[in-house]
């Protein structure tokens, strides 16, 4: 009898420690998963830098801005942050325009301009009353708008982005520049379509040198300008040199004295930049600035050209949304329609 009973023990022991191990295995599994899922979590998409754009909405144009949006977020795996800004009287509009369109899925702050900012600081030009809408001049104000990032990409709203947004934030800037921006005179391809419409790119264009002011500055007419609608900007050196002082005092400095060419439109919002960021800005790839789509409503580039390029720009009178204007095919590849059927483009046929 003795012997039975010791086997029943043993076998019982066996069965115990057999239980043991199993739960022992299970037990200390659940850890080895949970430093699996610790380690993935290290790096969340909400731990990504951020790369903020800003863009510009305003009435009569939102098609615009949402164009661009829309080509940015679609070409890009990158945490963007878009700061949509807006007039108080058409934030709304924009606002359901992206919450009710594909567009709900980007991360985006709508951002009120107040105009009274500019009070006593535009002089009225008649001959292109819509380069003085106030948001025009809201690149002035980055860093009022701006908070808590280090680096800052402006975009004009008529652009649309065929690259990735993180190679143009990548941009280097070199120390002691608060911006980088596209020479007028860096792309060789862009020269033909220059002198067919006979657009200047020297400071010529933009500042009147008959003035004593501008004659002071000591800045060589022949200067090659800069285009001020894609702006990848230092925040920190930008507040330190004070720019938005700097801009404003050149902005009553014209309503005074009249100190800009009419010669160029545009000149209202970009002659400031080029006075207080002469020799003091670093260069974008001109790939990522392909400008000038909007001079005229027949002069064309190369369609493989316009394929290679990262960036297009319909600066200039001859809008995609509007007719007659170029290129409008690669435009509306990213236009979204206004669900409020508001914003309606303007076609031969309409």
């Amino acid at each position: 009898v003795v012997p039975l009973v010791s086997v029943n023990q043993i076998l019982l022991l066996l069965l115990v420690l057999t239980v043991c191990a199993i739960l022992y295995n299970k037990v200390h599994q659940v850890p080895l998963a949970l430093r699996n899922e610790t380690v993935d979590l290290e790096n969340p998409e909400e731990m990504e830098e951020e790369i903020p754009v800003v863009i510009c909405a305003a009435a009569g144009r939102m098609g615009a801005a949402v164009a661009a949006i829309s080509s940015i977020y679609s070409n890009t795996e990158a945490n963007v942050l878009f700061y949509i800004v807006g007039l108080k009287t058409t934030i709304p509009h924009i606002r359901k325009w992206i919450e009710n369109s594909k567009l709900k899925e980007i991360k985006f702050k709508v951002v009120e301009f107040n105009p009274v900012l500019l009070k006593g600081k535009i002089r009225q030009d008649a001959s292109r009353p819509e380069l003085l809408q106030p948001l025009n001049f809201v690149r002035f104000y980055l860093p009022l708008l701006i908070q808590k990032h280090e680096k800052v990409i402006y975009l004009d709203d008529d652009v649309i982005v065929q690259g990735d947004i993180q190679e143009l934030y990548d941009t280097k800037l070199a120390p002691g520049h608060a911006a980088a921006f596209s020479d007028d005179c860096d792309l060789p391809s862009t020269h033909e379509i220059v002198r067919s419409v006979g657009m200047q790119n020297t400071y010529m264009g933009f500042l009147d040198y008959r003035k004593q002011a501008i004659r002071d500055l000591g800045i060589s007419p022949s200067t090659c300008s800069f285009n001020p609608g894609v702006i990848v900007a230092n925040m920190t050196e930008w507040k330190h040199q004070r720019i938005t002082k700097q801009l404003e005092k050149w902005m009553q400095r014209n309503v005074e004295e009249n100190l800009y060419s009419s010669t160029l439109g545009g000149g209202v919002a970009t002659s400031p930049m080029l006075i207080v960021f002469h020799g003091k800005y670093s260069s974008i790839n001109p790939m990522w600035h392909i400008r000038h789509l909007g001079w005229s409503p027949d002069t064309r580039y190369s369609e493989q050209f316009l394929q290679e390029a990262k960036l297009l720009h319909w600066n200039g009178r001859y809008k995609p949304w509007d007719y007659p204007s170029v290129h409008t095919d690669l435009w509306e590849n990213w236009f979204i329609p206004d669900p409020s059927g508001k914003f309606k483009l303007t076609r031969p046929d309409s």
